[in-house]
């Protein structure tokens, strides 16, 4: 099991920047990968960034440039820089554990709330 619990969203203007934590429990954290979700109303859940146990990075072809997802393994905690926020990255922003293995996602966040206003 993993437990994950998400902070830092809210509300900010076009154009600037916030910054996601998600502290994660339960196993090892250095074992597996993790990563960034989102999901806007009435849209399907997006793919956000994905940081590998190894800490290679991947990222969403609209966040490219402008986010850094990071992971701090003495504090178990990934982060999620945001940067030259623009109004379609308003969403509900979920970390997850890449666990059991590659490629599946089986532990959620609750999800945090980032609207960016114009």
């Amino acid at each position: 099991q993993v437990q994950l619990v998400e902070s830092g969203g809210g509300l900010v203007q076009a154009g600037g920047s916030l910054r996601l934590s998600c502290t994660a429990s339960g196993r090892t954290f250095s074992a597996y990968g993790m990563g960034w979700f989102r999901q806007a109303p009435g849209k399907e859940r997006e793919f956000v960034a994905r940081i590998s146990w190894r800490s290679n990075t991947y990222y969403g072809d609209s966040v490219k440039g402008r986010f850094t997802i990071s992971r701090d393994y003495a504090k178990n905690t990934v982060y999620l820089q945001m940067n030259s926020l623009k109004p379609e990255d308003t969403a509900v922003y979920y970390c997850a554990a890449e666990y059991p293995r590659v490629g599946v996602w089986d532990y959620w966040g609750q999800g945090t709330q980032v609207t960016v206003s114009s």
